[in-house]
């Protein structure tokens, strides 16, 4: 039972890391990348569709993504919905390819992104700590029902401590790692 919660909770702290890890992806650094995009809907023959399933998403180079889209009559549906996004990217379209310039990142814009990602990451600690208190109280809960004992309880907290420092051990690497990239020039 206890090993269940526990499998539990790490399960639930993972993806709480793979959540913060594509907000983290969706926060540009001076460098393009193709996940840039990824939180981009298109309206596509009524309905609202990703970016990647109606376009190939590629890099031309270290500034540029080109966006070569499948279906020509969306071409301008997927400028349209680049340009109201609110990544502030100026999309200019060439025959079926649309290419985005990304600016280069001003030292007061950097210093935004990094406030950003800090606030991302805090939420992710915030969301493994909720793990870990809703473990902990469904092993208090087997302790009231008196289906473990005292010692089993206590070794199930310091296993889930150990486990959520564990997590918030990555959620820290995570924002060092952004940190050093936002800053580079």
């Amino acid at each position: 039972m206890i090993k269940d919660i526990q499998q539990d909770a790490a399960q639930r702290m993972e993806k709480s890391i793979e959540a913060l890890r594509s907000q983290m992806a969706k926060i540009r650094t001076g460098r393009a990348h193709p996940s840039l995009l990824d939180s981009i809907m298109v309206p596509y023959y009524g309905t609202d569709t990703p970016l990647n399933q109606v376009a190939n998403v590629g890099t031309e180079d270290s500034r540029t993504l080109t966006v070569t889209v499948y279906d020509r009559s969306a071409i301008q549906a997927v400028e349209k919905a680049i340009m109201t996004s609110d990544l502030g990217l100026n999309p200019s379209s060439a025959g079926a390819v649309i290419r985005i310039p990304l600016p280069a990142l001003t030292e007061e814009r950097r210093k935004d992104l990094i406030k950003l990602v800090r606030a991302e990451a805090e939420q992710g600690k915030v969301a493994i700590r909720n793990i870990r208190r809703d473990a902990n109280a469904s092993v208090k809960n087997l302790l009231k029902d008196k289906a473990i004992s005292e010692d089993e309880d206590r070794q199930s907290q310091d296993a889930v401590q150990k486990l959520t420092d564990k997590f918030v051990e990555k959620v820290d690497e995570f924002l060092a790692n952004k940190e050093k990239e936002l800053m580079e020039i």
